[in-house]
């Protein structure tokens, strides 16, 4: 909870006590709060223990941080019953983006063995032909097609 305090914080919360409850009331304003959350955590632990028992022997294994959605959400993932893991071990995110970096800048990646951009041929209705496995030069513009009838009454 509280592990990213540092020393300096510590000696500005001593100092600010010490100011704010003087030296004679520290001591027991200390015993105060450590009594208070020594408290805390019986009733805590009661409470995880009742829930415990009441939901009978089916739900031994059950641990309340589950309830967090990150934690269930990683013990999820990391399960292997939707192979997952074989899916990520077969995706190369560096790889897909540098070829989409080169597609973009018009460059040939490496592990493309079409022609070059400017190489590829148009298709009939105008649109750049994308079925020959070649890369898209993305810096044209497309040709405009037939624009949809406007109507003024509808706007």
């Amino acid at each position: 909870m509280f592990n990213d305090i540092g020393a300096l914080e510590v000696v500005t919360l001593v100092v600010l006590a010490v100011l704010v409850f003087g030296p004679d009331k520290l001591p027991k304003v200390i015993q105060d709060v450590t009594r208070t959350i020594r408290k805390i955590r019986e009733f805590s632990d009661s409470a995880k223990a009742d829930i415990r028992s009441e939901l009978g022997p089916e739900f031994k294994d059950f641990e309340f941080e589950d309830l967090n959605p990150k934690t269930f959400l990683r013990k999820q993932l990391d399960n292997d019953e939707l192979g997952l893991k074989e899916i990520r071990s077969g995706f190369d995110l560096k790889k897909e983006m540098a070829d989409l970096t080169d597609a973009v800048h018009g460059r040939e990646s490496d592990s493309a063995s079409a022609p070059a951009p400017a190489a590829i041929g148009s298709g009939s209705d105008g649109s750049a032909s994308g079925s020959s496995g070649g890369t898209i030069d993305m810096t044209k513009k497309p040709e405009p097609a037939e624009r949809p009838p406007y109507d003024m009454d509808a706007t």
